[in-house]
């Protein structure tokens, strides 16, 4: 196979922003980036477009470039067939999303990475697709070469099929989200339906939900444990919803899908037991899953949990943070050629890096005294034993041999530092930082770390400086250059972030930025008919206009949208945003009916509208009102919102400003639109917050 040089004639993809396009930006194939040139090149010539979509920690597109894209006579051919357009997917979600759904559709099989979709030359609609193709027949594929001469051929041959064929595509796109019904009347359902959903395919063994791959669900772990909150005062309390949520994430925790010594998620597990992964680590993932962790030490005060969501913490600040202040996107599963390579261990190895005691708890503890579980020759660190058990082995008390571990694990980190680590995607999205900024928000307010804040902080700085330009919102950023219409999901997911922060440490300018956002979300985003696309008003006319209500790999915008604007809507009292949160939830009842399990998001809106949030405003001096909210911040209370505000806080918005200060400590205390008197004290709020 003839592999350019990188150092050879650079494409078009040479001047993205992306690292995953500029990965390709010395390919022989005549690459450009999605945009009007690579269209109206295609209308000029009649050339049907090769679609390639993928990401920089994919480890199949990597696979696929390798074999196809770098290859001179694969890429003559896809020159002189095609016109060739390659996609970021994380830097282009609207594209993406759209044809993975086609793929679905003309392949009747799952979607994923690197998608490869061919589309008419006139409209970009869809008529063949994929996923990955080997170079040579293989898994019941036909080489890539032959798949593009096939394809070619039919596309000159076969138009008048074509264009009925995409007929029919675009009718089903407008089916795929089903109109809101007038009048739909709304209650708790889906709540429970989802609760046993979860339960019918929770595996009681090793935790998570389904067979191998396991993919981590935040959001389904997090509506188990509000679920479970739900009734923990009734009779009945279900503790079997606590269990599933709490043996998932010790599972996880324990696993290697979870890296042992740096802290910090892989993307999914490989096997039905979390031992080995698939090795990229993506933000989104890790803010997902860190403040679960910390709400669920909270809720159990089981420390393992709060240890898991702490190491994660410092591994995005440790790693992914920027100096900038914003955050990475992702480690790529390779190195030097080799899924996995940077992270599993030779056990000789791993003796000579310890001392003979730190050894003597390590090995039994990850499993180095068992076969080895990579490909049979090495290590992946995994929980085998609990401290308590490696402590009983070694004779030592508890307390030590979590020093000794702990020891151990900078020791190991120390010698994997010393290895060639995996790529790390550079650029800057707007909505997986805003993820992180929530994520260490909650777990800064749970775990009591103020350092948290503090990145957390830094990052909402660094959005606002370089990604909010005349009331709108960029999508990405890389090198100094902030570009991209920004999505449903970079506002709505920037919102609730903000709001979470403001419950460590209260900012007006802060709050008033949110409210920027959701103003902007209404006008731009907003369906008449209820819900919000993910795209705006004025974005780039695609074939489809998306509206989604289900989660995916991150949460659903839609659900995101709703949650927050009810939130706001309560404590600012502003209507226009209750109304808007009301409309989306209707709207997505039939896919809440349908596939409540895949809209919990949409279902903590759902929650939320029939039991709103509880909102308590303190008031006071700073060190007063900061303390009584640290308090607050100990107890596990999913629907209750807490806000710190000194007496001597600026540009208050209304609805807050007349809550005015007193003497010592002021609370007040709001359920929906209902606010109690001044409550002074904060043993009295602790009476008040009990008895309701």
């Amino acid at each position: 196979m003839g592999k350019p040089s990188p150092d050879g004639p650079a494409n078009r993809l040479a001047h993205e922003t992306s690292p995953y396009l500029q990965q390709h930006a010395h390919n022989p194939v005549d690459w450009y980036p999605w945009g009007p040139e690579a269209l109206a090149l295609a209308k000029a010539q009649g050339k049907p477009i090769l679609l390639s979509v993928g990401y920089s920690a994919c480890h199949w597109c990597h696979v696929m470039a390798h074999e196809s894209f770098e290859d001179e006579a694969t890429a003559r051919l896809m020159n002189s067939l095609f016109v060739n357009i390659k996609v970021d997917r994380e830097e282009r979600p609207d594209i993406d999303r759209i044809y993975q759904v086609a793929q679905q559709m003309i392949t009747q099989k799952n979607g994923g990475w690197p998608l490869t979709m061919f589309l008419s030359h006139e409209d970009q609609r869809p008529f063949f697709g994929g996923t990955y193709f080997p170079n040579e027949p293989r898994y019941g594929m036909p080489a890539f070469t032959d798949l593009l001469k096939r394809v070619g051929e039919y596309y000159s041959t076969h138009q008048a099929e074509l264009r009925q064929q995409n007929e029919m595509f675009m009718q089903a796109f407008d089916e795929l989200v089903p109109p809101p019904v007038e009048g739909q009347q709304i209650n708790a359902d889906p709540l429970r339906a989802c609760r046993d959903v979860l339960a019918r395919t929770f595996d009681s063994n090793y935790g998570g939900f389904g067979s191998a791959p396991k993919f981590p669900q935040p959001k389904p772990l997090e509506r188990l444990l509000r679920h479970w909150y739900s009734t923990a005062a009734k009779p009945d309390v279900d503790l079997q919803a606590l269990y599933m949520a709490t043996l998932t994430l010790t599972r996880m925790g324990e696993g290697g899908m979870y890296d042992q010594v740096a802290g910090g998620f892989c993307r999914y597990s490989t096997d039905g037991h979390w031992m080995i992964p698939h090795f990229e680590k993506m933000l989104y993932d890790n803010a997902g899953l860190m403040p679960v962790y910390a709400e669920a030490a909270i809720a159990t005060g089981d420390l393992f949990y709060a240890s898991i969501a702490a190491e994660t913490a410092d591994w995005i600040m440790r790693e992914m943070q920027s100096r900038e202040g914003g955050f990475y996107s992702s480690l790529d599963a390779d190195s030097e050629g080799h899924e996995g390579k940077f992270y599993v261990w030779d056990r000789e190895e791993v003796k000579a890096a310890l001392t003979a005691e730190e050894f003597s708890l390590v090995e039994p503890r990850y499993g180095l005294d068992r076969s080895p579980n990579f490909e049979g020759k090495q290590w992946h660190l995994h929980v085998f034993r609990s401290v308590a058990q490696v402590a009983g082995i070694a004779k030592v008390d508890v307390e030590h041999a979590v020093r000794v571990l702990n020891s151990a694990r900078v020791k190991l980190l120390d010698v994997r530092d010393t290895r060639l680590s995996p790529a790390r995607d550079e650029k800057i999205l707007t909505s997986w930082n805003a993820m992180a900024i929530r994520a260490l928000a909650i777990t800064a307010r749970l775990l009591a770390r103020d350092d948290l804040a503090e990145a957390a902080t830094s990052a909402l700085g660094f959005i606002r400086k370089t990604m909010w330009k005349d009331g709108r919102l960029l999508a990405t950023y890389k090198d100094g250059r902030a570009h991209l219409n920004a999505y449903l999901d970079d506002y709505a997911y920037l919102a609730d972030a903000i709001l979470e922060l403001q419950q460590v440490r209260f900012r007006a300018d802060e709050l008033a930025f949110a409210r920027e956002l959701l103003d902007a979300l209404l006008a731009h985003f907003e369906d008449p008919q209820g819900g919000f696309f993910f795209t705006s008003d004025d974005h780039e006319a695609l074939i489809h206009r998306i509206k989604a209500y289900g989660d995916d790999a991150i949460p659903s915008g839609n659900g995101v949208a709703a949650f927050v604007l009810q939130r706001m809507g309560y404590l600012l009292g502003e209507s226009r945003y209750l109304t808007a949160a009301d409309r989306a939830v209707r709207a997505s009842w039939k896919m809440l009916e349908r596939y409540p399990a895949a809209s919990t998001t949409m279902l903590n809106a759902l929650d939320e509208l029939l039991t709103p949030p509880e909102i308590v405003i303190l008031r006071g001096e700073l060190k007063e009102v900061r303390d009584a909210q640290k308090e607050l911040a100990k107890i596990y209370a999913p629907h209750r919102l807490v806000f710190a505000v000194p007496s001597d806080a600026k540009d208050l918005p209304p609805a807050i400003g007349e809550k005015t200060p007193g003497k010592g400590l002021v609370a007040y205390v709001c359920t929906g639109s209902v606010c109690s008197a001044p409550i002074s004290g904060l043993s009295a709020l602790a009476v008040h917050l009990r008895l309701k």
